[in-house]
């Protein structure tokens, strides 16, 4: 990837590659901030599942287990939240 522009509208999906998606469950020490950008996947929180699509987001909260899986052709934002 090019560098990003600064000081410029920016559209996010045109910025990231589809890729062949999936996380096997995990914790992390943070919140973190999912944002669809296109496509759909299945994100489970604690065992459980939360189907999102394109402009959908959720926070996966701290410290508990969760996954995703692409369903559809899928790219994505995420964020980390540092309280």
């Amino acid at each position: 990837m090019s560098a990003v522009p600064k000081s410029e509208i920016l559209h996010l999906a045109d910025l990231v590659a589809y890729q062949d998606q999936e996380l096997s469950e995990h914790t992390a020490p943070f919140d973190a901030l999912v944002h669809v950008l296109e496509g759909e996947a299945e994100i489970k929180i604690s065992g459980k599942p939360f189907h999102l699509n394109s402009g959908d987001a959720i926070i996966m909260p701290a410290d508990e287990p969760h996954a995703l899986k692409a369903t559809a052709r899928f790219k994505m934002l995420l964020t980390m939240i540092r309280k």
